[in-house]
Protein backbone atom coordinates (compact mmCIF):
# COMPACT_ATOMS: atom_id res chain seq x y z
CA UNK A 1 0.00 0.00 0.00
CA UNK A 2 1.81 3.73 -0.79
CA UNK A 3 1.02 6.13 1.39
CA UNK A 4 0.68 10.27 0.06
CA UNK A 5 0.45 13.06 2.67
CA UNK A 6 -0.55 16.60 0.56
CA UNK A 7 -1.94 19.63 1.32
CA UNK A 8 -4.38 19.38 -1.28
CA UNK A 9 -5.79 16.84 -3.17
CA UNK A 10 -7.70 17.50 -6.73
CA UNK A 11 -9.94 14.47 -7.55
CA UNK A 12 -10.23 14.86 -11.68
CA UNK A 13 -8.03 16.34 -14.34
CA UNK A 14 -10.40 17.80 -16.57
CA UNK A 15 -11.15 21.70 -17.06
CA UNK A 16 -12.21 22.65 -13.35
CA UNK A 17 -10.15 19.98 -12.00
CA UNK A 18 -6.92 21.24 -14.10
CA UNK A 19 -7.60 24.56 -12.83
CA UNK A 20 -7.64 23.82 -9.56
CA UNK A 21 -4.68 21.95 -9.95
CA UNK A 22 -2.49 24.50 -11.33
CA UNK A 23 -4.04 27.58 -9.06
CA UNK A 24 -3.16 25.86 -5.90
CA UNK A 25 0.23 24.63 -7.00
CA UNK A 26 0.87 28.68 -7.70
CA UNK A 27 -0.78 29.41 -4.44
CA UNK A 28 2.45 27.66 -2.43
CA UNK A 29 0.45 24.33 -1.85
CA UNK A 30 2.10 20.83 -2.17
CA UNK A 31 -0.77 19.58 -4.45
CA UNK A 32 -1.36 16.11 -5.89
CA UNK A 33 -3.69 15.23 -8.88
CA UNK A 34 -5.87 12.22 -9.00
CA UNK A 35 -7.79 11.08 -12.42
CA UNK A 36 -9.97 8.41 -12.88
CA UNK A 37 -9.79 8.36 -16.44
CA UNK A 38 -10.20 8.02 -19.46
CA UNK A 39 -9.19 12.01 -19.65
CA UNK A 40 -9.00 14.16 -22.20
CA UNK A 41 -11.85 16.83 -20.71
CA UNK A 42 -15.43 16.34 -20.97
CA UNK A 43 -15.40 18.96 -23.72
CA UNK A 44 -12.98 17.49 -25.89
CA UNK A 45 -13.39 14.08 -25.75
CA UNK A 46 -17.47 13.78 -25.35
CA UNK A 47 -18.87 17.24 -25.24
CA UNK A 48 -18.15 20.69 -26.88
CA UNK A 49 -15.86 19.51 -29.67
CA UNK A 50 -17.06 16.27 -31.43
CA UNK A 51 -20.44 17.43 -31.45
CA UNK A 52 -19.42 20.51 -33.35
CA UNK A 53 -17.64 18.87 -35.54
CA UNK A 54 -20.86 16.77 -36.31
CA UNK A 55 -22.89 20.07 -36.43
CA UNK A 56 -20.10 22.00 -38.72
CA UNK A 57 -20.29 18.25 -41.57
CA UNK A 58 -24.52 18.51 -41.11
CA UNK A 59 -24.14 22.59 -41.86
CA UNK A 60 -21.85 21.77 -45.02
CA UNK A 61 -24.11 19.53 -46.02
CA UNK A 62 -26.98 21.71 -45.81
CA UNK A 63 -25.39 24.71 -47.00
CA UNK A 64 -24.58 22.58 -50.85
CA UNK A 65 -28.27 21.44 -50.99
CA UNK A 66 -29.71 25.14 -50.46
CA UNK A 67 -27.28 26.94 -52.12
CA UNK A 68 -29.61 27.72 -55.46
CA UNK A 69 -30.87 30.19 -53.79
CA UNK A 70 -27.58 32.27 -54.83
CA UNK A 71 -27.79 30.96 -57.83
CA UNK A 72 -25.42 28.31 -57.41
CA UNK A 73 -25.99 24.59 -58.23
CA UNK A 74 -24.48 22.33 -56.34
CA UNK A 75 -25.75 19.03 -57.62
CA UNK A 76 -27.19 16.40 -55.35
CA UNK A 77 -25.22 16.04 -51.87
CA UNK A 78 -23.68 12.43 -51.35
CA UNK A 79 -22.96 11.53 -47.32
CA UNK A 80 -20.59 9.48 -46.77
CA UNK A 81 -21.53 8.84 -43.11
CA UNK A 82 -18.33 6.68 -42.23
CA UNK A 83 -16.37 8.98 -42.99
CA UNK A 84 -17.81 11.98 -41.33
CA UNK A 85 -17.85 9.84 -37.96
CA UNK A 86 -14.27 8.58 -38.83
CA UNK A 87 -13.45 12.78 -38.84
CA UNK A 88 -15.20 13.93 -36.17
CA UNK A 89 -13.39 11.07 -33.94
CA UNK A 90 -10.27 12.05 -35.51
CA UNK A 91 -10.03 15.55 -34.99
CA UNK A 92 -11.62 14.87 -31.36
CA UNK A 93 -8.71 12.64 -30.84
CA UNK A 94 -6.65 15.59 -31.55
CA UNK A 95 -7.99 17.91 -29.40
CA UNK A 96 -7.90 15.06 -26.46
CA UNK A 97 -4.22 14.82 -27.15
CA UNK A 98 -3.65 17.86 -26.45
CA UNK A 99 -5.08 17.71 -22.79
CA UNK A 100 -3.70 14.56 -21.83
CA UNK A 101 -0.21 16.06 -23.27
CA UNK A 102 -0.76 18.91 -20.57
CA UNK A 103 -1.76 16.51 -17.75
CA UNK A 104 1.77 14.62 -18.81
CA UNK A 105 3.74 17.21 -18.33
CA UNK A 106 2.87 17.31 -14.56
CA UNK A 107 5.39 15.76 -12.64
CA UNK A 108 4.57 11.78 -11.86
CA UNK A 109 4.78 12.12 -8.19
CA UNK A 110 2.01 14.98 -7.93
CA UNK A 111 -0.21 12.37 -9.87
CA UNK A 112 -2.29 9.72 -9.10
CA UNK A 113 -4.14 7.90 -11.14
CA UNK A 114 -7.42 5.62 -9.97
CA UNK A 115 -10.58 6.22 -8.44
CA UNK A 116 -10.71 8.23 -5.24
CA UNK A 117 -13.46 7.50 -2.45
CA UNK A 118 -13.05 9.67 1.26
CA UNK A 119 -12.89 6.98 3.85
CA UNK A 120 -13.04 9.92 6.84
CA UNK A 121 -12.03 13.56 7.45
CA UNK A 122 -8.88 14.40 5.65
CA UNK A 123 -7.96 10.82 4.36
CA UNK A 124 -8.90 9.07 1.11
CA UNK A 125 -8.19 5.89 -0.87
CA UNK A 126 -7.23 5.61 -4.71
CA UNK A 127 -8.44 2.41 -6.00
CA UNK A 128 -6.53 -0.49 -3.50
CA UNK A 129 -2.87 0.98 -3.92
CA UNK A 130 -2.39 4.38 -2.54
CA UNK A 131 -3.85 6.11 1.09
CA UNK A 132 -4.08 9.76 0.77
CA UNK A 133 -3.86 12.10 3.84
CA UNK A 134 -4.77 15.35 2.92
CA UNK A 135 -5.72 19.25 4.46
CA UNK A 136 -8.32 20.03 1.95
CA UNK A 137 -9.92 18.72 -1.49
CA UNK A 138 -10.93 20.20 -4.54
CA UNK A 139 -14.02 17.63 -6.04
CA UNK A 140 -14.11 18.10 -9.80
CA UNK A 141 -15.11 14.60 -11.60
CA UNK A 142 -17.27 16.16 -13.84
CA UNK A 143 -20.38 14.10 -14.84
CA UNK A 144 -22.17 11.41 -16.95
CA UNK A 145 -25.23 11.27 -18.70
CA UNK A 146 -28.22 9.78 -18.23
CA UNK A 147 -30.02 7.17 -19.27
CA UNK A 148 -34.00 6.27 -19.24
CA UNK A 149 -34.37 3.52 -17.23
CA UNK A 150 -37.16 2.18 -18.87
CA UNK A 151 -35.28 1.96 -22.24
CA UNK A 152 -32.80 -0.81 -20.84
CA UNK A 153 -33.83 -3.19 -22.91
CA UNK A 154 -32.84 -1.69 -26.12
CA UNK A 155 -29.42 -2.32 -25.06
CA UNK A 156 -26.60 -1.05 -27.66
CA UNK A 157 -29.39 0.36 -29.75
CA UNK A 158 -29.36 2.76 -26.88
CA UNK A 159 -26.38 5.63 -27.00
CA UNK A 160 -25.95 8.77 -25.13
CA UNK A 161 -23.94 12.20 -25.89
CA UNK A 162 -21.01 10.33 -24.30
CA UNK A 163 -21.26 7.12 -26.97
CA UNK A 164 -22.83 8.64 -29.70
CA UNK A 165 -19.48 9.81 -31.37
CA UNK A 166 -18.34 6.22 -31.70
CA UNK A 167 -21.08 4.80 -34.30
CA UNK A 168 -18.92 3.79 -37.31
CA UNK A 169 -22.00 4.78 -39.35
CA UNK A 170 -24.76 7.07 -39.59
CA UNK A 171 -27.93 5.40 -38.43
CA UNK A 172 -30.94 5.71 -41.17
CA UNK A 173 -33.53 7.02 -38.57
CA UNK A 174 -32.62 8.09 -34.86
CA UNK A 175 -35.03 8.79 -31.76
CA UNK A 176 -33.37 11.79 -29.83
CA UNK A 177 -34.78 12.12 -26.26
CA UNK A 178 -34.47 15.21 -24.66
CA UNK A 179 -35.26 18.68 -26.83
CA UNK A 180 -32.29 20.94 -24.97
CA UNK A 181 -28.74 22.02 -26.05
CA UNK A 182 -27.05 19.00 -26.68
CA UNK A 183 -30.33 16.77 -28.33
CA UNK A 184 -31.33 19.91 -30.46
CA UNK A 185 -27.79 20.31 -31.72
CA UNK A 186 -27.20 17.18 -32.34
CA UNK A 187 -31.15 16.11 -33.70
CA UNK A 188 -30.39 18.78 -36.65
CA UNK A 189 -26.78 17.72 -37.32
CA UNK A 190 -28.21 14.46 -38.08
CA UNK A 191 -31.41 15.63 -39.73
CA UNK A 192 -28.94 17.09 -42.17
CA UNK A 193 -26.46 13.90 -42.70
CA UNK A 194 -29.33 12.34 -43.89
CA UNK A 195 -30.73 10.38 -41.13
CA UNK A 196 -34.36 10.75 -40.46
CA UNK A 197 -34.80 12.32 -37.36
CA UNK A 198 -37.83 12.18 -34.65
CA UNK A 199 -37.48 14.41 -31.38
CA UNK A 200 -38.87 13.67 -28.10
CA UNK A 201 -39.44 16.39 -25.47
CA UNK A 202 -42.23 15.98 -22.28
CA UNK A 203 -41.90 20.09 -22.62
CA UNK A 204 -42.68 22.46 -25.35
CA UNK A 205 -39.62 24.71 -25.38
CA UNK A 206 -36.50 23.60 -27.81
CA UNK A 207 -32.71 24.76 -26.77
CA UNK A 208 -33.81 26.12 -23.44
CA UNK A 209 -35.61 29.32 -24.67
CA UNK A 210 -37.90 30.58 -22.23
CA UNK A 211 -39.71 33.47 -23.95
CA UNK A 212 -42.94 32.02 -25.60
CA UNK A 213 -42.24 33.89 -28.80
CA UNK A 214 -39.19 32.68 -29.65
CA UNK A 215 -39.93 29.17 -28.71
CA UNK A 216 -42.61 29.17 -30.86
CA UNK A 217 -40.57 30.23 -33.41
CA UNK A 218 -38.14 27.42 -33.23
CA UNK A 219 -40.48 25.12 -33.15
CA UNK A 220 -41.36 26.30 -36.83
CA UNK A 221 -37.87 26.19 -37.91
CA UNK A 222 -36.71 22.91 -36.06
CA UNK A 223 -40.02 21.67 -37.35
CA UNK A 224 -38.54 21.97 -40.94
CA UNK A 225 -35.97 19.28 -40.54
CA UNK A 226 -37.12 17.55 -37.20
CA UNK A 227 -40.29 15.51 -36.62
CA UNK A 228 -40.81 17.20 -33.36
CA UNK A 229 -42.85 15.26 -30.44
CA UNK A 230 -43.35 17.82 -28.03
CA UNK A 231 -45.31 17.29 -24.74
CA UNK A 232 -45.03 14.06 -25.24
CA UNK A 233 -43.80 10.82 -22.67
CA UNK A 234 -41.81 8.38 -24.02
CA UNK A 235 -43.40 4.92 -22.07
CA UNK A 236 -41.34 2.20 -23.04
CA UNK A 237 -38.71 0.56 -26.27
CA UNK A 238 -38.00 -3.02 -27.11
CA UNK A 239 -35.48 -4.63 -29.87
CA UNK A 240 -37.98 -5.81 -32.46
CA UNK A 241 -36.03 -7.41 -35.91
CA UNK A 242 -32.91 -5.18 -35.09
CA UNK A 243 -34.64 -2.27 -34.82
CA UNK A 244 -35.63 -0.19 -31.30
CA UNK A 245 -39.16 0.27 -31.50
CA UNK A 246 -40.75 2.80 -28.84
CA UNK A 247 -43.97 3.33 -27.22
CA UNK A 248 -45.08 6.92 -26.49
CA UNK A 249 -48.00 9.06 -24.76
CA UNK A 250 -48.14 12.23 -27.17
CA UNK A 251 -49.28 15.56 -26.24
CA UNK A 252 -52.61 14.44 -28.02
CA UNK A 253 -52.79 11.93 -24.64
CA UNK A 254 -53.10 9.28 -27.50
CA UNK A 255 -50.91 6.24 -27.10
CA UNK A 256 -48.44 6.01 -29.95
CA UNK A 257 -45.30 3.62 -31.46
CA UNK A 258 -42.52 4.43 -33.94
CA UNK A 259 -39.39 2.15 -35.31
CA UNK A 260 -36.39 3.20 -35.09
CA UNK A 261 -32.33 2.56 -35.88
CA UNK A 262 -30.79 3.97 -32.60
CA UNK A 263 -32.05 6.23 -29.85
CA UNK A 264 -30.18 8.85 -28.66
CA UNK A 265 -30.49 9.82 -24.75
CA UNK A 266 -29.98 13.37 -24.58
CA UNK A 267 -31.72 14.55 -20.91
CA UNK A 268 -29.27 15.54 -18.66
CA UNK A 269 -25.65 15.25 -17.47
CA UNK A 270 -25.88 14.35 -13.28
CA UNK A 271 -22.97 15.14 -11.58
CA UNK A 272 -20.39 12.03 -10.83
CA UNK A 273 -20.43 12.23 -6.68
CA UNK A 274 -22.58 8.78 -5.57
CA UNK A 275 -19.03 7.08 -5.80
CA UNK A 276 -17.00 8.99 -3.72
CA UNK A 277 -18.22 8.46 0.13
CA UNK A 278 -18.43 12.49 0.67
CA UNK A 279 -20.67 11.91 3.91
CA UNK A 280 -17.60 10.46 5.62
CA UNK A 281 -15.80 12.81 4.74
CA UNK A 282 -17.93 15.20 6.95
CA UNK A 283 -20.14 16.37 4.79
CA UNK A 284 -24.17 16.07 4.75
CA UNK A 285 -25.62 15.66 2.11
CA UNK A 286 -29.40 15.94 0.34
CA UNK A 287 -31.51 13.59 -0.85
CA UNK A 288 -29.96 13.64 -4.38
CA UNK A 289 -26.30 13.46 -2.73
CA UNK A 290 -25.47 16.81 -2.87
CA UNK A 291 -23.63 18.60 -0.69
CA UNK A 292 -24.45 22.09 0.73
CA UNK A 293 -21.38 24.58 -1.60
CA UNK A 294 -21.10 28.19 -1.65
CA UNK A 295 -22.10 29.23 -5.28
CA UNK A 296 -19.23 32.16 -4.99
CA UNK A 297 -16.38 30.35 -3.12
CA UNK A 298 -17.22 26.87 -4.02
CA UNK A 299 -16.44 25.90 -0.73
CA UNK A 300 -18.69 23.21 1.40
CA UNK A 301 -20.69 23.24 4.73
CA UNK A 302 -19.16 21.21 6.98
CA UNK A 303 -15.58 20.56 5.81
CA UNK A 304 -12.29 21.74 3.73
CA UNK A 305 -13.75 20.33 0.67
CA UNK A 306 -14.40 22.59 -2.72
CA UNK A 307 -16.93 21.32 -5.32
CA UNK A 308 -16.01 22.98 -8.61
CA UNK A 309 -17.12 22.34 -12.35
CA UNK A 310 -19.78 20.07 -13.37
CA UNK A 311 -19.72 18.52 -10.25
CA UNK A 312 -21.30 21.02 -8.21
CA UNK A 313 -24.34 21.21 -11.58
CA UNK A 314 -24.34 24.77 -11.38
CA UNK A 315 -23.15 25.83 -14.75
CA UNK A 316 -22.35 22.98 -16.79
CA UNK A 317 -19.99 24.97 -19.13
CA UNK A 318 -16.53 25.34 -20.17
CA UNK A 319 -15.99 29.04 -19.17
CA UNK A 320 -17.01 28.42 -15.84
CA UNK A 321 -15.75 25.02 -15.34
CA UNK A 322 -11.94 26.87 -15.87
CA UNK A 323 -12.86 29.59 -13.36
CA UNK A 324 -14.60 27.65 -10.75
CA UNK A 325 -11.33 25.59 -11.10
CA UNK A 326 -9.24 28.44 -10.31
CA UNK A 327 -11.33 29.81 -7.39
CA UNK A 328 -11.88 26.42 -5.88
CA UNK A 329 -7.45 25.52 -6.04
CA UNK A 330 -6.89 28.59 -5.01
CA UNK A 331 -8.94 28.96 -2.11
CA UNK A 332 -7.83 25.78 -1.09
CA UNK A 333 -4.19 27.09 -1.24
CA UNK A 334 -5.27 30.13 0.89
CA UNK A 335 -6.86 27.81 3.64
CA UNK A 336 -3.86 25.56 4.33
CA UNK A 337 -0.88 28.17 3.23
CA UNK A 338 -2.29 31.29 4.95
CA UNK A 339 -3.13 29.18 8.11
CA UNK A 340 -6.88 28.98 7.70
CA UNK A 341 -7.11 32.24 5.89
CA UNK A 342 -10.56 33.50 4.22
CA UNK A 343 -11.49 31.95 0.90
CA UNK A 344 -12.54 35.00 -1.68
CA UNK A 345 -16.11 34.39 -3.06
CA UNK A 346 -15.79 36.49 -5.75
CA UNK A 347 -18.65 37.80 -7.92
CA UNK A 348 -20.30 35.13 -10.59
CA UNK A 349 -19.92 36.01 -14.25
CA UNK A 350 -22.50 36.74 -16.11
CA UNK A 351 -24.56 33.62 -17.20
CA UNK A 352 -24.17 33.26 -20.93
CA UNK A 353 -25.20 29.74 -22.55
CA UNK A 354 -25.43 29.16 -26.18
CA UNK A 355 -26.69 26.33 -28.49
CA UNK A 356 -24.86 26.21 -31.91
CA UNK A 357 -28.06 24.99 -34.10
CA UNK A 358 -28.87 27.23 -37.41
CA UNK A 359 -30.49 29.66 -36.60
CA UNK A 360 -28.29 29.83 -33.40
CA UNK A 361 -29.88 29.71 -29.91
CA UNK A 362 -28.36 31.74 -26.62
CA UNK A 363 -29.27 33.42 -23.22
CA UNK A 364 -27.25 36.07 -21.24
CA UNK A 365 -27.78 36.80 -17.97
CA UNK A 366 -31.06 36.98 -16.42
CA UNK A 367 -33.77 35.19 -17.63
CA UNK A 368 -37.05 35.95 -19.22
CA UNK A 369 -39.60 36.04 -16.23
CA UNK A 370 -43.15 35.99 -17.45
CA UNK A 371 -44.33 37.09 -13.77
CA UNK A 372 -41.59 40.47 -13.74
CA UNK A 373 -43.51 43.51 -14.57
CA UNK A 374 -40.50 45.50 -14.13
CA UNK A 375 -38.32 44.44 -16.39
CA UNK A 376 -37.90 46.65 -19.90
CA UNK A 377 -38.19 44.33 -22.90
CA UNK A 378 -36.70 45.39 -26.31
CA UNK A 379 -37.42 43.19 -29.61
CA UNK A 380 -35.44 42.49 -32.76
CA UNK A 381 -37.37 40.92 -35.72
CA UNK A 382 -34.80 39.31 -37.82
CA UNK A 383 -36.64 38.21 -40.50
CA UNK A 384 -36.46 41.56 -42.36
CA UNK A 385 -32.64 42.54 -40.62
CA UNK A 386 -30.04 43.39 -43.49
CA UNK A 387 -27.36 40.82 -43.12
CA UNK A 388 -29.57 38.37 -42.14
CA UNK A 389 -31.50 38.74 -45.58
CA UNK A 390 -28.25 38.78 -47.39
CA UNK A 391 -27.18 35.47 -45.83
CA UNK A 392 -30.90 33.99 -46.75
CA UNK A 393 -30.91 33.53 -42.90
CA UNK A 394 -33.28 35.75 -41.92
CA UNK A 395 -35.44 33.73 -39.30
CA UNK A 396 -35.84 33.98 -35.64
CA UNK A 397 -35.66 37.18 -33.32
CA UNK A 398 -33.97 38.32 -29.99
CA UNK A 399 -35.21 39.62 -26.54
CA UNK A 400 -33.40 42.39 -24.72
CA UNK A 401 -34.22 42.63 -21.14
CA UNK A 402 -33.14 45.51 -19.03
CA UNK A 403 -33.96 47.44 -15.54
CA UNK A 404 -36.08 50.83 -15.73
CA UNK A 405 -33.15 52.80 -14.97
CA UNK A 406 -31.93 50.97 -18.73
CA UNK A 407 -29.47 48.73 -17.42
CA UNK A 408 -28.85 45.87 -19.64
CA UNK A 409 -29.76 42.77 -17.17
CA UNK A 410 -30.14 39.86 -19.65
CA UNK A 411 -31.11 38.75 -22.90
CA UNK A 412 -32.45 35.80 -24.79
CA UNK A 413 -32.06 35.08 -28.84
CA UNK A 414 -32.65 32.66 -31.74
CA UNK A 415 -31.31 33.32 -34.84
CA UNK A 416 -27.73 33.95 -37.09
CA UNK A 417 -24.57 35.01 -35.70
CA UNK A 418 -26.09 35.11 -31.83
CA UNK A 419 -22.59 33.48 -30.34
CA UNK A 420 -21.50 36.50 -31.66
CA UNK A 421 -24.62 38.42 -30.05
CA UNK A 422 -24.37 36.90 -27.06
CA UNK A 423 -20.59 37.61 -25.85
CA UNK A 424 -21.31 41.27 -26.74
CA UNK A 425 -23.76 41.21 -24.58
CA UNK A 426 -22.36 39.39 -21.88
CA UNK A 427 -19.41 41.69 -21.87
CA UNK A 428 -22.25 45.16 -21.77
CA UNK A 429 -23.79 43.37 -18.85
CA UNK A 430 -20.80 42.42 -16.83
CA UNK A 431 -19.54 46.21 -17.09
CA UNK A 432 -22.86 47.11 -16.30
CA UNK A 433 -24.13 48.92 -19.19
CA UNK A 434 -27.41 50.80 -20.01
CA UNK A 435 -29.17 50.77 -23.46
CA UNK A 436 -28.38 54.70 -23.91
CA UNK A 437 -24.52 53.49 -23.15
CA UNK A 438 -23.82 50.78 -25.57
CA UNK A 439 -26.16 52.26 -28.24
CA UNK A 440 -23.74 54.95 -28.02
CA UNK A 441 -21.10 52.68 -29.57
CA UNK A 442 -19.94 51.99 -33.11
CA UNK A 443 -22.07 49.02 -34.97
CA UNK A 444 -20.63 48.18 -38.32
CA UNK A 445 -22.53 48.05 -41.69
CA UNK A 446 -23.82 45.72 -42.79
CA UNK A 447 -23.61 42.81 -39.72
CA UNK A 448 -25.97 41.14 -38.16
CA UNK A 449 -24.83 42.60 -34.79
CA UNK A 450 -26.36 46.49 -36.67
CA UNK A 451 -29.75 44.60 -35.68
CA UNK A 452 -28.97 44.66 -31.84
CA UNK A 453 -29.39 48.76 -32.17
CA UNK A 454 -33.06 48.31 -33.00
CA UNK A 455 -33.95 46.57 -29.41
CA UNK A 456 -31.74 48.70 -27.89
CA UNK A 457 -33.49 51.86 -29.23
CA UNK A 458 -36.72 49.95 -28.16
CA UNK A 459 -35.50 49.90 -24.18
CA UNK A 460 -34.46 53.29 -24.56
CA UNK A 461 -37.56 54.32 -25.54
CA UNK A 462 -39.13 52.84 -22.17
CA UNK A 463 -36.54 53.83 -20.08
CA UNK A 464 -37.80 55.71 -17.44
CA UNK A 465 -36.92 59.53 -17.84
CA UNK A 466 -35.13 61.59 -14.78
Amino acid sequence: MRERSCDIAVIGAGTAGLAAFHAARAGGADVVLIEAGPGGTTCARVGCMPSKLLITAGNAAHAARRAGIFGVEAGPVRIDGPAVMARVRRERDHFVAGVLDGVEAIDAEARIDGHARFTGPGTLMVDDHTRVAYRAAVVATGSHPAMPSNLCDLDTLLVNTDTVFELPDLPESLAVLGGGAVGIELAQAMARLGVAVTLFDPGTHLAALRDPGLAAEARRIFGTEITLELGSEVTGGRIDEGRACLTWTGADGAAHSGSFARVLAAIGRPPNLHHLGLDRAGLTLDADGMPDVDPRSLLCAGAPIFLAGDANAERPVLHEASRQGHIAGANAARLIVDGGGSVAAPRRWTNLAMVFTEPQAASVGVPFDPEDTNTLIGNVDFGDQGRARIMAENAGGLRLYADRTGRLTGAEMLGPSCEHLAHLLALAIEDGLSAQTLLDRPFYHPTVEEGLKTALDDIVSQTAKP
